[in-house]
């Protein structure tokens, strides 16, 4: 056993300068590659997560700004529908007038029509009263002269 723990002894001390070479170059890789790469990915990783912050600010003003836009967009749309029903009432309320005017108007023809028609009514009365009173001493004066028609007219033609 003790040759065993010789060769072991010697293995060492023969593998010493590569452990020492190997613990050489993990520390010039360190210092010269890893710790660089360390940085330049910490760096990246600060970079997209600074990226993502500003992406997510930048949604959320988009929102914002949206959100903005559709009150403003809404307020606006509001505002043409009470003009739209404000003209609508007005179109109508002269709708209306117009039509209370020509109401009026057709009411005063009416009336005037009728007043014509009522005097040319009181006319005809009294020209067909004129007449039946005529009519009504001609037939007496047929009935109680001489019987015949034209009465006095007829005694002056024979």
């Amino acid at each position: 056993m003790g040759d065993i723990f010789s060769q072991l002894a010697r293995l060492l001390v023969q593998s010493v300068p590569t452990i020492i070479f190997v613990f050489l170059l993990l520390l010039i890789l360190d210092r010269l590659f890893f710790q660089r790469l360390t940085e330049v990915l910490e760096e990246r990783e600060a970079k997209t997560l600074g990226a993502l912050a500003r992406a997510r600010e930048q949604a959320a003003a988009a929102e914002t700004r949206s959100r903005e836009y559709e009150a403003a967009f809404q307020t606006v749309r509001q505002e043409v529908y009470r003009q739209r029903e404000a003209e609508r009432r007005e179109a109508l309320r002269e709708r209306e007038e117009t039509l209370k005017e020509a109401r009026q108007q057709a009411e005063s023809r009416q009336g005037e029509a009728r007043a014509r028609l009522s005097a040319e009514v009181e006319a005809v009365k009294g020209d067909l009263q004129g007449a039946c009173q005529s009519l009504a001493t001609e037939i007496t004066e047929i009935v109680l002269g001489n019987g015949s028609p034209g009465g006095r007219e007829a005694e002056g033609l024979r």
